[in-house]
């Protein structure tokens, strides 16, 4: 039975080949080698003498016996090689093929050794490279739309971690090509393993609100200055989740509900949201810079549909007062072709100065 500290360890998807395979290939390398030094023997036999014959001759039997009882370290001695160039080839041809044999016939052994010792150095340079990644707790239905998101935005594969207990997430996760830590996140041991303390995002999408608690409080407690995001069930624990350290919440449950009253008061109303929930078609909510021709205009005399402006950390509805003239630094919420990334300017400014950028 698998201890915890089994269970949490890093694992990277892997080349997965059939064992019918694997043993067919060894069967036909090992079949090789032993007719390659059956025909080195026979093609040599004048070099060989075999002490059992009354003329000292080693026929093609006598060669493939021969054969067999070399490479398999047996050695009865009763045919020999006396010639110098017999001797010199089992020292530099069939001695290398010996161990060649050998190691097929133990290369299941080493072949676990080898890749234990591939799989640590590959973990040990992923801990070395791996920083301002983000660590997605639990690949379930949530987790994995919120990684195909991130994917789907210019987010590298290589810098999105999943902690996961569960077999079936590990092999989904690995088959998607992430590194994945099995464990618990509710151990701090696990989530350093996923390197926490270094990440810039943690996104939690575990199956229980009070796993999402404690795995929010030990994440926040690894590292003050991610930023954590987090999903609950029931609305009643958004207040407990965002005091262990969430910076954001999102009720599933909620939302659901609502996308369902939505669409049966008005099914034009219900799809248009649902349009907008689903990545990668039709419209989509995306965040981006304000440009330098922007500043000083109003929200709703933009070419892009704004629905909100992040100001000082603080995010405003386009009509609120506060944002009637943009300034330099906002950052606009806006509606938008999903073909476009979240964080580009808009269709046919891409060339533009962002209005940040101009201030430095």
């Amino acid at each position: 039975m698998p201890t915890n500290k089994d269970r949490s360890l890093v694992r990277f998807p892997a080349t997965v080949r059939s064992p019918w395979w694997e043993l067919s290939r060894r069967l036909v390398l090992a079949i090789a080698i032993l007719v390659g030094t059956v025909l080195l023997v026979y093609l040599d036999r004048d070099g060989y003498r075999d002490n059992n014959d009354p003329q000292l001759r080693v026929g093609f039997i006598d060669s493939i016996y021969y054969t067999t009882v070399t490479l398999s370290t047996t050695g009865y001695g009763d045919i020999a090689p006396f010639t110098p160039g017999a001797r010199l080839v089992n020292a530099f041809v069939i001695t290398p093929l010996r161990i060649a044999f050998l190691v097929l016939l133990i290369g299941t052994t080493l072949e676990v050794l080898a890749s234990q010792g591939r799989e640590q150095f590959r973990v040990a340079r992923w801990r070395k490279k791996m920083d301002d990644h983000v660590v997605v707790i639990g690949y379930g239905t949530k987790g994995r739309s919120a990684v195909e998101l991130l994917l789907s935005n210019g987010v590298d594969k290589q810098k999105v971690v999943v902690v996961d207990p569960g077999s079936t997430a590990l092999e989904d996760a690995n088959a998607d090509g992430l590194p994945v830590v099995a464990g618990d996140a509710t151990r701090r041991e696990v989530l350093r393993r996923a390197g926490v303390d270094r990440a810039s995002q943690v996104i939690i999408t575990t199956g229980r609100d009070d796993s999402t608690v404690l795995s929010t409080l030990t994440a926040r407690q690894l590292n003050p200055d991610a930023y954590i995001v987090a999903a609950v069930r029931e609305s009643d624990n958004v207040q407990l989740v965002k005091q262990s350290g969430a910076d954001s919440v999102v009720t599933s449950s909620d939302a659901v509900g609502r996308l369902l009253g939505l669409s049966s008061l008005s099914p034009t109303l219900g799809a248009v949201m649902e349009d907008l929930l689903t990545q990668g078609e039709g419209l989509e909510v995306a965040e981006r810079e304000l440009l330098v021709s922007e500043v000083g205009k109003q929200p709703q005399q933009l070419p892009d549909q704004v629905i909100a402006v992040a100001r000082d950390d603080k995010v405003f509805r386009y009509f609120d007062p506060a944002v009637t003239q943009l300034a330099r630094g906002d950052r606009l919420i806006v509606v938008r072709p999903s073909k476009e990334l979240p964080w580009a300017p808009r269709p046919g400014t891409h060339n533009e100065v962002a209005s940040d950028e101009a201030d430095a």
